[in-house]
């Protein structure tokens, strides 16, 4: 007979609300100064590499040479970018383990990315453009 194995109430909370997946966020470098952090609405001009959990890329913007560039917060990105690149500064390189909810969920994209996969972005935040606030 295995052991019993007690689990926390917390542990369990997080695994049954499926509604509660979270980015993991790993600050890989930080910027030597932050006059402003990115929030919703802004402009972001963002490097990336983006991998599968078996190490294989499907997607880089740094062979292009150009950021890619999207409002933070619009839906124009995966869910995961949009929690995941928020307060973030000028300068600042993040890692992003995105679980399969808050990316490409169970219908995946394209053949690189199938459906189920937990994603992993390395990215550089290039530029934030801000309109100007009322």
């Amino acid at each position: 007979m295995k052991p019993l194995m007690l689990v926390p109430l917390a542990a369990l909370m997080s695994v049954c609300l499926a509604g509660e997946q979270k980015v993991q966020i790993g600050i890989k470098k930080r910027a030597e100064t932050c006059p402003i952090k990115s929030k919703k609405g802004d402009t972001l001009h963002m490097h990336y590499t983006g991998k599968l959990e078996d190490g294989s890329e499907f997607d880089s913007s740094i062979p292009r040479g150009d950021p890619f560039v999207f409002t933070l917060g619009s839906g124009q990105v995966i869910k995961g970018w949009d929690k995941g690149l928020l307060g973030m500064c000028e300068g600042e390189k993040r890692k992003l383990v995105i679980p399969p909810d808050l990316g490409y969920g169970d219908r995946g994209i394209g053949d690189k990315i199938p459906g189920g996969a937990t994603l992993i972005f390395e990215v550089e935040l290039i530029k934030i453009a801000r309109k100007e606030e009322l």
